[in-house]
């Protein structure tokens, strides 16, 4: 059989195809004389015409001009920038197909690079998938001659105009209208990346939905904030709700959304929401997570895994605002929480005074390090609690971590295939996985949630 490019596949052909299955990042995927073929916005079950637009040495790029014959799991998308937007990706299928697919996802990314085969227990679906993001970051770019406010296309930073993503609370589409009339009637000028010139960057908004009460943002390529009142005086008229003003300095030349940087210039310095019976305190560069009902289910899960007593000391690494230990702080008998970013460090230390919580005290600094100063003053954590960002755990954490000999990890992670790597490591060390839950907190998106409990093999 015929390899790679030297098959009957070249780029402007045309072809019918039977879609299968998923990529991890969402597009349908066939094979075609033996050639894997990505198409977005294909749905497995499809048969298609697709039109060939580029070729790789082991797979080609589609895109469909014509569907044959629909899946029975294909619905009428309900977004005019789907799926031109690199939002969503699963606005075309029914919600029970994507939930099957994400919980495939996660199978096989054990099975596939963790070399570990677990049956998870079932996905936990959002019982709202619209308007459930309580943070949104639009970058601000001028393109043929027009301010657009949006998200970038797939695998591009070319802004899709979408003021009404249906992601995000119906009431930043006000807020995105406010910042467009400033941005015309004072003349500000938008971020080039190009030439490093330009002013605005990105608005940035978060809400509390327990309380209603939102942050509304500016990242500017500057030191000061243009017209501020102007701007102050437009978002309080379209949104009241708006608790906090704020601006965010970033001036390096970078894709990193937010520099180091924030100033509030209006209204107070947090935004304040209600998670697990918890009051919860929030600045601009606190990590939270942005799924407000299910980060509930996912902290219940988290609990039941950990199994506590309440005579355990637990360690929480990578804390952000404190969220998740200061849940399970009411079940143990102590809480060390370490996280990076000083602001979320003080967030969490006041969300602890708040709340009465006296058995948590956190530490800023790297994960790894504060893991090996703890080890060092002999502390021993029978719970560990991991929340890394999409890369997982460096190795030189993971090793301190099996030092560390907790009884119980409870891992949480947002990306199944550096968990799965990560949990066999750890097998490695010592730990197996014992129970694994997909939790979808992200729907409609290829993003997919995952907890997991490793036990110590001694106990």
């Amino acid at each position: 059989m015929r390899t790679g490019s030297k098959m009957g596949v070249t780029k402007n052909q045309q072809i019918t195809l039977d879609v299968t299955g998923f990529t991890a990042g969402g597009s349908g995927v066939g094979h075609y004389e033996g050639m894997a073929v990505f198409v977005a916005g294909a749905a497995a079950g499809d048969r298609l015409l697709c039109h060939v637009i580029k070729m790789k040495k082991n797979y080609a790029i589609a895109k469909i001009v014509k569907i044959i014959k629909p899946s029975k799991a294909r619905v009428e998308p309900d977004c005019g920038a789907f799926p031109r937007c690199g939002g969503c990706v699963y606005r075309h299928i029914k919600y029970s197909a994507e939930l099957e697919l994400k919980q495939r996802r996660v199978v096989d990314a054990f099975e596939r690079i963790g070399r570990l085969k677990i049956e998870p227990e079932g996905i936990i679906g959002a019982v709202n998938t619209d308007y459930y993001r309580n943070k949104a970051q639009y970058p601000v770019r001028a393109e043929d001659g027009e301010v657009k406010i949006g998200f970038f296309a797939e695998r591009s930073h070319r802004v899709i105009n979408c003021p009404d993503c249906r992601l995000q609370p119906p009431e930043f589409y006000a807020i995105l209208a406010a910042f467009a009339e400033w941005i015309k009637t004072e003349s500000i000028s938008v971020y080039d990346e190009e030439t490093g010139a330009g002013e605005l960057r990105h608005i940035y908004i978060r809400k509390a939905f327990s309380t209603g009460e939102i942050m509304a943002c500016a990242v500017i390529n500057g030191s000061a904030l243009p017209k501020p009142d102007a701007l102050t005086g437009l978002l309080l008229k379209a949104a009241p709700m708006i608790k906090s003003v704020a601006v965010n300095y970033n001036t390096e030349d970078t894709n990193v959304i937010l520099g180091d940087e924030c100033e509030i210039f209006w209204g107070g310095k947090y935004i304040e929401d209600i998670l697990c019976g918890l009051r919860v305190r929030l600045s601009p560069l606190s990590f939270y997570q942005v799924n407000h009902a299910q980060t509930e289910r996912l902290y219940a899960k988290a609990a039941e895994y950990a199994g506590l007593s309440g005579e355990e000391t637990v360690l929480d690494l990578y804390c952000g605002a404190g969220t998740i230990g200061l849940y399970l702080a009411g079940m143990a008998k102590r809480v060390i929480g370490v996280e990076i970013a000083p602001e979320a460090v003080e967030n969490a230390v006041e969300n602890a005074r708040i709340n009465g919580i006296k058995n948590a005290g956190f530490i800023c600094g790297d994960a790894g390090q504060a893991a090996e100063k703890i080890r060092a003053e002999g502390v021993r954590p029978d719970i560990i609690v991991l929340d890394p960002p999409r890369k997982g755990c460096a190795p030189e954490l993971l090793e301190t971590v099996s030092g560390l000999a907790p009884e119980r990890i409870v891992y949480v992670s947002c990306d199944p295939a550096t968990l799965a790597r990560d949990c066999a490591i750890m097998r490695e060390k010592g730990y197996e996985v014992k129970k694994l839950c997909p939790v979808d907190m992200f729907p409609r998106t290829a993003h997919v949630e995952t907890i997991t409990l490793l036990q110590r093999r001694d106990t």
